[in-house]
């Protein structure tokens, strides 16, 4: 396939220059091609056309993981969808290559093409709130904290994730877990509608009844359908005070935390969500200075349910030992959703994978118990979500996501900041994937390390609904035009 190189000068807009595009062959050799096609796109585009020679390039490049330092050719932040549909009308006819960015939060980095164009859909953020419907339509480049902002306002949230610069689209597109999943289900299960401009430069409205084939793929399947330039969700009451979770034990009290949460959890109400983070302790207050860096065992959790009933909810989670700090209480449930946030801050580095474990019994524990001993950063953390509830209630084949029936959820969180740790840091991360896999089912594709087993993550995680992914990714992009975090080709 032919390498592009596209040079636009970033002050297209204002004059009439010509654009050329330059193609790479596979023998080395290059050609310019002048072409209506670029140039109407350079005149035309309603958003900000930024280059290689643009002072804000660099800038506009850079995507959360600072493991991603790749270069492409043109950026177009892209104001509307009619924006994007002439991106994709551009790329179409002349075969550039296309990365999509939203919040530009995914590990893999795939917002971010090599000599390509990146369809940004950053400046589109919008968020509408309709509070006695209950509906919130949120543009593709709005974030996690666009959303909690403007529904909170009115007492009410969408199911999404835990740190709130994460873009809306690639959460939803490919799951979406958070505090409420066991109460309201995934991000995508809240999914209404959609707006999605096609490989073919259609601008499409789909939910159950129009276009439902494409619906269906999207809850799942990734970008591999089409650009979403808008979502629309349903909401729920929650909030604006939940109660927080959040109880550091010493790492010796590991087992016994482990298998306490795990029998807790049978029976706990849905209105709490679960999290427990094999982790360091941090280095400031309220951690007595003897445990600060030290390896820990956090449970942390929401409580969204009737207000007076939260602290007896989690009480029993905060007393399963002696903790080392406890920093439960009431909270406003917007900074419940920011408590993270300081945790992933902007170009550290990131390699994150993930897995369904099938069990979470004695022998599985040891082995979470025995990797976090080993992490090369204390920055990493493996961490275990506990799931069922709405999430588990919805069929195998209902949307793109397949893994219905699982529980738990092991996340690898491999962060550190010195770049010379990288192959230490990524090697550790890998060895304790494989070495789980005998416990494990599948991956959460929002965590897919650098989608280096591919075939594996698309078998693992779509099971049989593989093939139906296959033929509606045929019907929509059969030329494979979007990639996609991880690609679903077409079928042949």
């Amino acid at each position: 396939m032919a390498r592009f190189l596209i040079e636009v000068p970033h002050e297209a807009k204002e004059q009439e220059c010509a654009l050329a595009v330059k193609t790479q062959t596979t023998a080395g050799q290059q050609t310019t091609l002048d072409t209506d096609g670029v140039k109407a796109f350079a005149r035309s585009l309603q958003g900000e056309l930024i280059s290689s020679d643009h002072p804000q390039f660099e800038q506009a490049r850079r995507v959360w993981n600072g493991m991603i330092d790749k270069h492409p050719a043109l950026i177009a932040r892209c104001s509307g969808p009619a924006d994007v549909v002439a991106a994709v009308r551009l790329v179409r006819e002349h075969g550039i290559p296309l990365s999509v960015r939203g919040g530009g939060h995914n590990v893999a980095g795939r917002a971010i093409c090599d000599d390509g164009l990146v369809v940004d859909l950053t400046p589109m953020r919008d968020v509408c709130v309709d509070p006695v419907n209950r509906i919130v339509q949120a543009q593709g480049g709005a974030t996690l904290g666009d959303i909690d902002r403007k529904t909170q306002a009115f007492g009410l949230a969408v199911p999404v994730g835990l740190v709130t610069a994460t873009g809306i689209a690639g959460l939803t597109l490919h799951g979406g877990m958070g505090w409420l999943t066991r109460k309201h289900g995934l991000t995508l299960d809240n999914l209404i509608a959609a707006d999605v401009v096609t490989a073919d430069g259609s601008l499409l409205r789909v939910n159950e009844t129009d276009h439902s084939d494409l619906f269906w793929a999207i809850r799942g399947g990734g970008g591999n359908f089409g650009i979403v330039t808008s979502f629309q969700f349903r909401a729920h009451v929650v909030g604006p005070d939940v109660w927080f979770l959040a109880t550091i034990y010493p790492i010796a009290q590991a087992g016994r935390v482990l298998r306490f949460v795990h029998d807790f959890m049978l029976d706990a109400p849905e209105d709490l969500g679960v999290l427990v983070t094999l982790w360091s302790a941090p280095q400031d207050e309220p951690i007595p200075t003897e445990h600060r860096g030290e390896p820990v065992i956090v449970v942390l959790g929401c409580y969204c349910g009737p207000f007076e009933e939260g602290d007896g909810a989690i009480r029993p989670l905060r007393e399963i030992a002696e903790p080392i700090a406890d920093l439960s209480g009431p909270r406003r449930y917007l900074d419940v959703q920011k408590f993270f946030d300081a945790d992933y801050p902007n170009g550290m580095l990131y390699y994150w994978k993930s897995a369904y474990l099938t069990r979470l019994d004695e022998e599985v524990t040891e082995a979470v118990i025995r990797h976090s001993r080993t992490r090369p950063s204390p920055l990493t953390s493996l961490d275990l979500w506990f799931l069922s509830g709405a999430m588990n209630r919805v069929a195998p084949d209902e949307t793109a996501f397949a893994r219905r029936d699982s529980r738990y959820v092991l996340a690898i969180e491999s962060n550190w900041t010195d770049p010379g740790q990288s192959d230490a840091n990524i090697a550790w991360t890998r060895r304790v994937f494989d070495e789980m896999q005998r416990f494990t089912r599948g991956a959460y594709l929002n965590f897919p390390g650098f989608v280096e087993d591919r075939d594996d993550l698309l078998r693992g995680a779509y099971g049989d609904n593989i093939e139906r992914l296959q033929e509606i990714k045929s019907k929509y992009d059969p030329g494979n035009l979007f990639l996609g975090t991880l690609n679903i080709p077409p079928k042949r």
